[in-house]
């Protein structure tokens, strides 16, 4: 049997538990964070205690074990340059080089290379160097925009104007804010959905669509989070995401890596596109160059195809092998202290082993920030973990999701239950045919 390809994960939240999990039976993994994920590390052959960022750290790290390939799950390695030093370390990392990496990290050059490049689905936008001109331009509209700042902000920057706050409170926001440069842009209106794509040699491979439910609270209210769950169905689509939807979107993404590729970007990694589906047509909301979280834990688990096929063939130039999912549909439910975003509460005990996982069959924890002491497994300020539920329906998969998180302890945790219930869904696809100009369903 030939020697196990020694394969370094740069990340420790919830996306890097789904990745090692993906990857683990299939090689020696050595894991490399700040923090410990408990999961993570009970999947690795080694944990090295090494930010993402700290490039020289990784760098040594990859020398010092002789690895084979290196995945990179957070955006703020990719910014960090870790993908190059690697590089010049002579390492194969999956993921973009910094300058390609732009597309997710740079806001204002992600919409002009749109533009630029005529890639499909850009609204409409101005780009402004100084937080008081973009201030003054917001607080003298007469119509809605959402409000970006150029760089990253864990996905909790953005603001939209007659959703989450007024126009005058958006320029307030700006000029209270630490940055400085801003992309203003037409507020879209519609259905969100999320396609990811493996991507290397101008192979684009996509994966089913999700749905992630950023706001805080139930029936999307409350500030924008890091993601509180997202759900999956059994074939590529969602309930209001027809085939022709989804191939614009993959379109879009195909698009958008000729356009790299011209511009002499070697794109190589993970492209996520985020989606609204509008009434005029598909528009891009944003580009990340890494899987999202918790997309990922939709994602990975129903790959039949190992991602190790996927690695090996984007480092050795061969074509990328066509991922095939299980049908299973998938509901994820992140479980966050009470507080979370803005007022987080740490140290509530989590009822979970992380040795065992849940007896609950059709459903798993992926954990992201937790602090494992000798005596259990507590929370910090941000997500504590996701359990995902798993089905030959998306409700199906709630009810697992749901089960899952009964064992997990509620006491101190905040969930949102509404995501991937039966409910929710249907008030989508029934949004969407209004979007489209479809008879909706009487009340």
């Amino acid at each position: 049997m030939p020697e196990q390809e020694r394969v370094l994960l740069v990340g420790g939240g919830g996306r890097e538990h789904a990745i090692a999990a993906a990857l683990a039976d299939d090689c020696e993994l050595h894991a490399c964070s700040s923090n410990r994920n408990p999961g993570i590390t009970r999947l690795a052959s080694a944990f090295h205690a090494v930010a993402g960022t700290d490039v020289d750290g990784v760098v040594e790290v990859a020398e010092a074990v002789d690895i084979d390939l290196a995945v990179i799950g957070p955006e703020a390695p990719l910014a960090a340059g870790v993908v190059d030093a690697l590089a010049e370390a002579g390492v194969y990392a999956f993921g973009p080089p910094r300058a390609a990496a732009r597309i997710e990290t740079d806001k204002v050059w992600a919409r002009q290379f749109m533009r630029e490049h005529d890639v499909p689905g850009c609204p409409e936008f101005e780009t402004f160097a100084s937080s008081e001109a973009a201030a003054e331009h917001v607080a003298g509209l007469d119509h809605d925009v959402a409000v970006k700042p150029r760089g990253l902000t864990g996905g909790k920057g953005v603001r939209v104007t007659g959703d989450q706050l007024t126009r005058a409170e958006a320029a307030d926001y700006v000029r209270a804010s630490d940055h400085e440069e801003w992309v203003i842009e037409e507020r879209l209106v519609g259905e969100e959905f999320t396609v990811q794509a493996f991507v290397a040699g101008g192979d684009v491979v996509a994966t089913p669509a999700v749905q992630d439910h950023k706001r805080a609270y139930e029936r999307d209210e409350g500030p924008n989070t890091g993601g509180m769950g997202s759900y999956s169905d059994t074939g590529r689509e969602l309930p209001f995401v027809t085939a022709a939807d989804y191939e614009a979107a993959v379109g879009t993404l195909e698009a958008t890596v000729d356009a790299l590729a011209a511009a002499g970007h070697d794109y190589r990694g993970v492209l996520y596109g985020q989606f609204m589906l509008t009434g005029d047509g598909l528009c891009v909301v944003e580009f990340n160059a890494r899987f999202g979280d918790p997309e990922a834990t939709n994602t990975l688990p129903t790959l039949e195809t190992s991602p190790i096929d996927v690695l090996r063939a984007a480092r050795d130039g061969r074509p990328l092998p066509d991922v095939v999912a299980d049908g299973r549909a998938t509901v994820c439910k992140y479980a966050v202290p009470e507080g979370y975003p803005t007022a987080p509460e740490a140290g509530t005990r989590l009822d979970v082993d992380p040795d065992a996982g849940l007896s609950e069959a059709d459903a798993r924890p992926f954990f992201a920030s937790v602090d494992e002491r000798e005596d259990g497994l507590f929370t910090t300020t941000s997500r504590a973990l996701a359990v995902v539920g798993f089905g030959d329906s998306i409700a199906a998969a709630e009810a697992a999701a749901e089960r899952g998180l009964s064992e997990v302890g509620a006491a101190g945790l905040r969930v949102r239950h509404d995501v991937g219930t039966e409910a929710s869904v249907r008030e989508r696809v029934e949004h969407a045919r209004e979007l489209r100009g479809e008879p909706t369903e009487s009340p």
